[in-house]
C-alpha cells in the first residue's frame, strides 16, 4: 500500500494556511489547496482528505506534491498548460507572410485580413493570427525623406556644432516660419474626456482666416521671438529679421540656424544682410528641417494649443501668438 510523503509545518507556515483556508474574500481553489495542506499535516491520507475536501484524490495528490516543492507560493497558482494544438500550421504560416511581403492585389495597394483570406481559400482569422505571430501590419505605413544635398554632410556638421558647442559672444537662433495656421472656431462644443472614452471635437468648423508665424527659438534657453503676418514673402521675412536685430543685444552676433526656403536668399535679403554683418545665417541641408530646432516648437503649439482649439474671434493675430521674446 502506497502511503503519501508526511508533510510538517511551522507555526507561521501553518497560521497563514489558516487564514487562507478560513478567509472569505479569497478563492475557493486556493481555500481548498490550503485545508488539502492543513489536513496531510495532521497525517490524514490523501483518499480520505479527497472525501473531506470534496476532490478527486489524484487532485489532493498533486497539490500536496506541489506544496512539498514550492511551498504556500505554489498553491497560489496553476502550473501552466501546453494549451491548445496551433490552429494554423507552420506550411499555411509560411504562405500567408509570403504572400503578404511578396504579393501584391491587382485593385489595391495593400491586403486586408479578408482579401488575403479569400485569396488563399482560408479565414480571415487564420491570416490575422499568422499576421500576429509574426509582428506584420500591412495597414500601417511610415514616410520617410533622403536628403539629396550634395553638401549634406558639412552643414550638418555647422549646425550641429553650433548646437553642441556655440561661440562666445553670440547667440543661436533657430528660426522658420510656420504657415496657413487657421483660426478655426468649431460650430458645436466638443464633449469632455471620461473615463473610457476620447474628448470629442467637431468636424465643422467656421475658418476665421488664417496666419503665418515667424519664430526665432533661443537654442540655449528656449525663449522665443516671434511675430505673425498674413503672407510669407521675402518683406515679411525682413521685418522680422529688424524685430531680431531689435530684441537681441546690439554687442553679440547672431548665428540663425535656417532652411533653403527661397526668401531667405532672396537678393534684398542678401542685401540686408551685407548691412548687417552681425547676423550669421546657417542652413540645414536641403530636405532636412528636423535639424532645425524650432520645428520642435511649432510641434508643440500645434499640439498643445492649435489643433484641438476654437478660436471666435475674427483676428489675424491670435492674442497668443503675438510677438513676444
Amino acid at each position: 500500500m502506497r502511503v503519501a510523503k508526511a508533510i510538517e509545518l511551522d507555526a507561521e507556515t501553518e497560521q497563514e494556511l489558516r487564514i487562507l483556508s478560513q478567509r472569505k474574500r479569497i478563492e475557493v481553489r486556493l481555500q481548498q489547496r490550503a485545508r488539502i495542506v492543513l489536513l496531510a499535516a495532521k497525517g490524514m491520507q490523501n483518499k480520505d482528505i479527497a472525501v473531506e475536501v470534496g476532490l478527486d484524490r489524484r487532485q489532493v495528490a498533486l497539490w500536496r506534491e506541489r506544496f512539498l516543492d514550492g511551498g504556500i507560493d505554489a498553491l497560489r497558482k496553476d502550473a501552466p498548460r501546453s494549451g491548445r494544438p496551433a490552429s494554423v500550421m507552420a506550411e499555411m504560416e509560411s504562405r500567408i507572410v509570403q504572400a503578404t511581403l511578396h504579393e501584391k492585389p491587382a485593385n489595391a495597394t495593400h491586403c486586408s485580413t479578408r482579401t488575403l483570406a479569400e485569396h488563399l481559400g482560408v479565414s480571415a482569422t487564420t491570416v490575422r493570427t499568422a499576421w500576429r505571430n509574426n509582428g506584420l501590419k500591412p495597414h500601417l505605413s511610415r514616410t520617410f525623406k533622403v536628403s539629396r544635398d550634395p553638401r549634406f554632410e558639412d552643414k550638418l556638421l555647422d549646425v550641429v556644432g553650433l548646437y553642441l558647442n556655440p561661440p562666445e559672444h553670440a547667440l543661436v537662433l533657430s528660426c522658420d516660419e510656420k504657415s496657413q495656421i487657421q483660426a478655426l472656431n468649431r460650430t458645436q462644443p466638443g464633449l469632455p474626456m471620461k473615463a473610457g472614452r476620447a474628448g470629442t471635437v467637431t468636424h465643422d468648423y467656421k475658418r476665421h482666416g488664417t496666419t503665418t508665424l515667424f519664430a526665432a527659438m533661443n537654442t540655449l534657453d528656449g525663449r522665443v521671438i516671434s511675430m505673425c503676418q498674413p503672407r510669407h514673402r521675402h518683406a515679411e521675412w525682413l521685418k522680422f529679421l529688424r524685430l531680431i536685430d531689435r530684441k537681441t543685444p546690439k554687442g553679440l552676433t547672431l548665428h540663425l540656424v535656417v532652411d533653403n526656403y527661397a526668401t531667405h536668399n532672396h537678393p534684398a535679403v542678401q542685401a540686408w544682410l551685407s548691412k548687417h554683418p552681425r547676423f550669421v545665417m546657417h542652413f540645414t541641408p536641403t530636405g532636412a528641417s528636423w535639424m532645425n530646432m524650432v520645428e520642435r516648437f511649432f510641434r508643440d503649439i500645434t499640439d498643445k494649443r492649435i489643433r484641438r482649439d476654437s478660436f471666435t474671434v475674427n483676428v489675424r493675430e491670435p492674442p497668443s501668438l503675438r510677438t513676444e521674446q
